[in-house]
């Protein structure tokens, strides 16, 4: 705190480990194999039968792998320990990768829709039959990947993001398998780019939730799920608290919180078991895992006591 606080303080502090980030690594290693594989056989194919959709999809399929490679990397970094430098870590690079792998998704979803869109106008006759077989093994791969995401996609933003890409190609593949079933029933070529607009629909949904997301991560806005006003109401309940200012709530990473505050307790401090306690009860009831408190007799002393002062 800064030099100016003439009055005495305390920290409590709290790492909770229950919240940390899960070892997705053998995950990353088979995902990224699997897809490099099928952008492999997907290309071939393409080109052995001369389907620009499929080559089309198989650089959609690779932007995938190397979101892969970025998700991958940034769990590695989160994990790193404290330096002088960068005394949190890396920990926010979680946060980077989800705003890395959202940009990604609308880059893909850009050059999907430029080519649905000139298909639309201009069709082109296309071979049902192998699209179909290389679109359904599509599916196999992305959902068997997607799979390998699916218990770490609610409690981290990062792992989310891979979720998502995979889950998105699954749906990709299904609405070609969908599309090149009715082109062989019906022969209208104009039915795989309205099938594309109706996928690229969706998932744009899901994009723009995780670019939303991450950037209010990345501008430090207090995590989803927690109540600012209540995490205040708590604090000022506590035994002894007849004030609370200068609180602050922010993602450390897509996993961790931390918390800021100055309580005001006129009876003075309390003591390392009172700091402790505060700490727990933020964890257990708010998922607040780093916990900072300064304990001041007098608010009026305080430089930070109004609430527009930051």
């Amino acid at each position: 705190m800064g030099s100016n606080h003439a009055h005495s303080h305390g920290h409590g502090h709290h790492h909770g480990h229950s919240h940390a980030p899960a070892d997705f690594g053998r995950a990353f290693a088979i995902g990224i194999v699997l897809n490099t594989g099928f952008v492999v056989v997907e290309a071939l194919a393409g080109y052995l039968y001369g389907s620009m959709a499929l080559i089309a999809d198989a650089g959609h399929n690779l932007s995938d792998v190397l979101s892969l490679l970025i998700a991958w990397g940034a769990s590695i970094l989160a994990k790193r320990p404290p330096s002088a430098r960068f005394t949190y870590g890396l920990k926010s690079s979680s946060i980077l990768a989800a705003m890395a792998n959202a940009a990604l998704l609308l880059v893909a979803l850009g050059a999907i829709l430029i080519e649905t869109l000139r298909r639309l106008f201009s069709p082109e006759p296309v071979e049902p039959g192998p699209i179909m077989i290389v679109a359904a093994i599509g599916i196999v791969i992305n959902t068997a990947t997607a799979l390998l995401f699916v218990r770490g996609r609610k409690g981290d933003l990062n792992i989310r993001g891979a979720y998502l890409h995979m889950v998105a190609d699954a749906a990709v593949s299904a609405g070609v398998v969908i599309a090149g079933l009715l082109i062989w029933l019906t022969g209208m070529a104009w039915i795989d780019p309205v099938t594309s607009l109706v996928i690229v629909a969706i998932i744009a949904v899901g994009t723009w939730g995780l670019l939303k997301d991450s950037v209010k991560m990345a501008l430090l806005a207090v995590p989803d799920g927690i109540d600012e006003a209540k995490v205040k109401a708590h604090l000022a309940a506590l035994p002894g608290v007849a004030g609370v200012h200068d609180l602050h709530i922010w993602p450390m990473s897509t996993t961790e919180t931390a918390l800021t505050a100055h309580l005001i307790l006129p009876g003075g401090h309390p003591g390392d078991a009172f700091l402790h306690e505060v700490a727990e009860s933020l964890h257990h009831h708010f998922d607040i895992e780093h916990a900072t408190i300064q304990i001041e007799q007098d608010a009026e002393a305080c430089a930070l006591h109004h609430d527009h002062v930051v």
